[in-house]
């Protein structure tokens, strides 16, 4: 990253002709072309305008491109969060995962200052990522999730509405994590409301499938910390 060439002056077009490598078939020529984004975005140069084409850059097996597009993304989550998940209607499946990658970054920041801010309108859209992640970004966006203060009982409801359908899913672990997600929230709530009391009824199945494979839960929550999970059910 240290290379002259990348740090070259802006040229009338540059935009465009980055975007056209960005979405190049040969590897080598889109990871060059990250580079040079990341370069210009280093000098302070606004590349917000290639968000989608750089995140699309994430369908990759290359480490290195990942983590240049890592970069990207946590740089534009600390100065424009909102920019950060922005992508998710139009480029879903992605940008899913990058919102993901983004929630593990955001809990494990040494600074300990929020790389996104917990609102409404990002919980919103957290949950919207959440039906097309991937298991591992399920479970990311869940713990995030279950961290969030609603402003009233109504949008607690209405988060565990969208959130109680991983109730039923294969994965142990994404079972856990919304379990402890409404586990969480019903706490804001009466006790004896007709909302709480359903809630407790769909808890009831999962918990009891998996207390009885126990062992396997525990190898799922071991691979969670470690080498991730598969694709989104």
């Amino acid at each position: 990253m240290t290379d002259a060439r990348y740090f070259t002056t802006t040229k009338k077009g540059e935009i465009f002709e980055l975007k056209s490598e960005l979405n190049s078939e040969k590897k080598e020529k889109k990871r060059e072309a990250v580079k040079k984004v990341i370069a210009s975005m280093t000098v302070g140069k606004d590349v917000s305008a290639l968000f989608p084409d750089v995140v699309n850059c994430m369908q990759t097996d290359n480490l290195e491109l990942k983590k240049l597009v890592y970069l990207y993304l946590m740089n534009y989550a600390k100065s424009q969060p909102d920019m950060a998940i922005m992508a998710v209607n139009t480029f879903v499946k992605v940008v899913a995962n990058a919102v993901a990658a983004l929630t593990e970054i955001n809990e494990t920041s040494r600074s300990g200052n929020p790389l996104m801010e917990m609102n409404a309108q990002t919980i919103n859209k957290l949950l919207t990522a959440l039906n097309e992640c991937t298991e591992w970004g399920q479970v990311f966006i869940l713990d995030s999730l279950s961290n969030y203060n609603p402003k009233d009982e109504r949008e607690a409801q209405s988060i565990c509405e969208r959130i109680t359908p991983r109730l039923a899913h294969a994965n142990a672990a994404v079972v856990l994590s919304a379990v402890k997600v409404l586990m969480r929230f019903m706490e804001l709530m009466p006790s004896d409301s007709e909302f709480v009391t359903n809630i407790t009824k769909k808890l009831s199945p999962p918990l009891v499938t998996l207390l009885s494979s126990e062992p396997e839960v525990g190898v799922t929550r071991d691979r969670e910390g470690g080498e991730g999970m598969g694709g989104k059910s």
